[in-house]
């Protein structure tokens, strides 16, 4: 971390200021004593690394004490809305914004299987914010779920830097939240510390502004749009989306305790309904805990998923007439304690003899832990998405046609940064322990059962293994003692909190937060919570807020937040060293002092004494990371052609249910995640005959727009494509079905296929398929540049009879 300093100028300059203005400097020239690869991120305050952070035993944790955090405030950039201010309730704002960034040559964040790089588009990705402020304006919080793998420091960071310099302290890091659905199959590439940067084939830029720029649209618009307006709360438990993929690990938990509840998940959906003063809808958030994996580490093609699929269908429903990701109102599924918990709900089989593996190290007797899947319940992965996301958007309705009691008290908000590897937790009032530097231990290389590792190693594992400890200690080094023993049982495979180059592997400096509305309290948890661990935590923070008068409180899980850390495990579960535990990076204790910290900030908000808080010891924010491995090549076109001509074009005439196909002469889809000049890929466009013009009837965000490739045969037993494909309808193996396929090929070459399976409902009458794209050009001497070009080939009809 580098070190803060002030010339003498500089102090006379400051108190001179605050003596003459009588109010907080605006802007504070911050030196730097740095090697050149951190700094502290612009437009926060420096604080330096304290000790140890010690908590006293959970039945009386004070306040962390320390210096108020510093807000630099310049003038807004943009004018506030005007607010009514007599009325009962919130000013609520809601907005959506494209996030999708780089859909070709880049690796999908999620499952790290090598070779799962983006080959195209079946959804886009959206951010979807919401803003909820007193009548008086006096405070407000933010809450934004964004269909990403997980929220990165790197990203928040710089979000919160930019919220700053455009609208001054209104947006601050104690009171806006950023949380990551956990689709696998979103890019990645937007990490600064080295296990995700390499993980992620390295840094795209790309890719993280455009991110950025959505998330900061979608809170933009939401910003904008704020009206006097009610929110109600409701709960209902969701049935048949979801299994524990991890049952062994849950069973290490107390008896006692685990029969306080009727299953090994947590079946709860907790929805808040938003309408503004007149009842019309304006948006809702809803957090139940599932694992966006019904899209399994076969797939090649961006998208969001069962809850994004979830969020799709309450959308389309509220926004009748308009495409996917545009009207008003917007539909949030967020994650929520979803670590061991699984969408796939047929359970793990062997794939080559068909019986169960739901065994401890999920291991099948022929193949090993390789062969042993997660099922979900459809023919396909495809399928399965949409059954798993109808089933939450059902419920989803439900419990927004009936929410009935509303959230009504002020609102609050904490925040810390704590350095996670080195807490000291109070196990009871005379015995402490401490977290420890991170790790991953051999179960997080063997994947789980919804996508398996790479190499074959086995969940449950809790002794290491010679051979590969040989090979870590010579690319790595041998990890200390002290890493060894603290995180006991794991067997150490990496010890990334002792390796620093490029760059530290993984975080010390992890955000903590709670904002409430009224009796309603979101925890923004920095990772995946398993369920038990969702639960103590929760316990754990109604009671402390019970403690010091805030009764009755509902506290809501909100899953990978600000910064990922990976797992959190409950104690008993870590010792088992499934991947969950494995993947506990800051050792058994973890769980512990979450609880303790959390408990810190339920307290400050409940004695409203948040402003004694110390901000704590600053995250850094690194320069000069890893440049993706995959280079930037020239578009080509085939000689004679150009870019977008059809070289498969669609029949003339189509029955609905059949399937319209066209393939094109392409170009690189990354380079429209730098020059947006389009912004789809595709649409499916109608003749309105009356007024002589198209209508898009659909673009790459609907779920009816689909593209396909052809299947590589990926049986590996030599039974040929047969036996693949009977592989394919379980989905395990490639896609079948896709919305938006690039298929890339020599030296710069590539084509684009779209199809469309034409609905029941689609109306008679005359189509085109139009493709966009950009290309990249390069000439001698000079820079490369991004062209947009578009492609709009024959038409064809569409009959419901011939």
């Amino acid at each position: 971390m580098a070190k803060c300093t002030f010339s003498t100028l500089e102090i006379f300059l400051i108190f001179l200021f605050v003596m003459m203005t009588g109010i907080t400097v605006a802007l504070l020239s911050l030196l730097f004593v740095t090697s050149g690869t951190t700094e502290n991120h612009t437009g926060f305050p420096t604080t330096q690394i304290p000790p140890a952070t010690q908590i006293p035993p959970a039945t009386h944790p004070p306040a962390t004490q320390g210096p108020t955090a510093i807000q630099a405030s310049p003038t807004p950039s943009t004018p506030e809305p005007t607010l009514f201010q007599n009325f009962s309730g919130y000013h609520i704002g809601v907005g959506r914004a494209d996030c999708t960034g780089q859909v070709a040559d880049i690796i999908l964040m999620g499952y790290s299987k090598t070779g799962q790089n983006a080959q195209g588009i079946l959804t886009r990705l959206y951010s979807r914010a919401f803003i909820v402020a007193e009548p008086d304006e006096s405070r407000r919080v933010v809450f934004v779920s964004i269909e990403i793998g997980m929220v990165s420091q790197r990203l928040r960071l710089e979000v919160l830097n930019r919220l700053q310099s455009k609208y001054g302290s209104l947006y601050r890091r104690d009171n806006v939240i950023l949380s990551g659905t956990h689709t696998h199959s979103a890019p990645a590439g937007y990490f600064q510390y080295s296990t995700f940067v390499i993980a992620s084939g390295g840094f795209s830029n790309r890719t993280f502004e455009y991110m950025v720029a959505g998330i900061m649209k979608s809170i933009e618009i939401a910003h904008a749009n704020m009206k006097p307006g009610k929110i109600f709360i409701n709960k209902g438990n969701v049935d048949g989306a979801q299994i524990n993929r991890s049952p062994s690990s849950y069973l290490r938990n107390p008896q006692s305790e685990r029969a306080r509840y009727s299953s090994n998940t947590d079946k709860e959906m907790v929805l808040l309904k938003m309408v503004d003063l007149n009842g019309d809808d304006l948006g809702l958030i809803s957090w139940f805990a599932i694992h966006p994996v019904s899209m399994n580490n076969s797939n090649h093609l961006v998208n969001s998923d069962n809850v994004g699929y979830a969020s799709y269908l309450f959308e389309q429903e509220k926004n009748k007439g308009y495409l996917p990701g545009e009207g008003p109102y917007v539909a949030a599924f967020a994650s929520s304690n979803l670590g061991d918990v699984s969408p796939n709900i047929l359970g793990p089989h062997c794939i080559n003899t068909g019986e169960s593996c739901d065994n401890a190290n999920s291991t099948c007797p022929i193949g090993g832990p390789s062969m042993c899947i997660a099922m979900g319940p459809g023919q396909d992965m495809l399928d399965s998405t949409q059954i798993i996301g109808r089933i939450i958007y059902e419920k989803a309705k439900e419990l927004y046609a009936s929410a009935s009691q509303e959230v009504t008290g002020p609102l609050a908000s904490a925040h810390q940064w704590v350095n996670m590897t080195d807490v000291t937790v109070w196990l009871n009032s005379t015995h402490t322990a401490k977290t420890c530097k991170p790790a991953l231990g051999y179960g997080f290389a063997a994947g789980t059962t919804d996508g398996f590792g790479t190499l074959n190693f086995t969940q449950g594992t809790t002794v290491g293994d010679p051979s590969w400890d040989s090979i870590r200690d010579q690319a790595l080094g041998k990890p200390s003692e002290e890493i060894k023993e603290c995180q006991k049982p794991k067997p150490i495979l990496l010890h990334t909190g002792e390796l620093s180059k490029p760059h530290p592997w993984h975080p010390d400096i992890v955000d903590v937060q709670i904002i409430t509305l009224g009796f309603l309290a979101i925890t923004a948890i920095p990772g995946e919570f398993t369920t038990m661990s969702g639960r103590r935590l929760r316990e754990a923070v109604q009671e402390e807020f019970a403690t010091y008068g805030m009764l009755n409180m509902t506290v809501v899980i909100s899953g990978l937040c600000n910064v990922y850390t990976h797992y959190i495990t409950t104690y008993e579960e870590y010792q088992a060293q499934r991947y969950e535990a494995a993947s506990t990076i800051y050792g058994p204790h973890t769980l512990s002092a979450y609880i303790q910290l959390f408990r810190v900030l339920a307290k400050a908000i409940a004695t409203d004494t948040v402003a004694n808080l110390s901000s704590g010891p600053e995250p850094p924010f690194f320069k000069d990371l890893m440049a993706p491995l995959i280079p930037n090549a020239v578009d080509r076109a085939p000689v004679g052609t150009t870019f977008g001509d059809v070289l498969q074009p669609a029949n003339p005439k189509y029955r609905v249910g059949e399937v319209v196909e066209v393939t094109f002469v392409g170009a690189n889809p990354k380079n429209s995640a730098e020059n947006k000049t389009h912004q789809t890929f595709l649409t499916v466009e109608k003749y309105e005959a009356t007024s002589a013009t198209w209508k898009i009837m659909h673009n790459d965000a609907s779920w009816e727009t689909r593209c396909k490739k052809k299947c590589q045969v990926e049986a590996e037993d030599g039974k040929g494509e047969k036996d693949a494909i009977a592989v394919l309808k379980q989905g395990t193996s490639c896609v079948l079905n896709i919305s938006f396929y690039w298929h890339k090929g020599l030296r710069g070459h590539s084509n684009a296929t779209i199809q469309w399976h034409i609905p029941d409902t689609a109306q008679p009458g005359t189509y085109r398929i139009r493709y966009f794209g950009h290309n990249r050009k390069k000439n001698i001497l000079k820079p490369a540049v991004i062209l947009p070009f578009e492609s709009t080939p024959s038409t064809f009809d569409v009959v419901t009879t011939w």
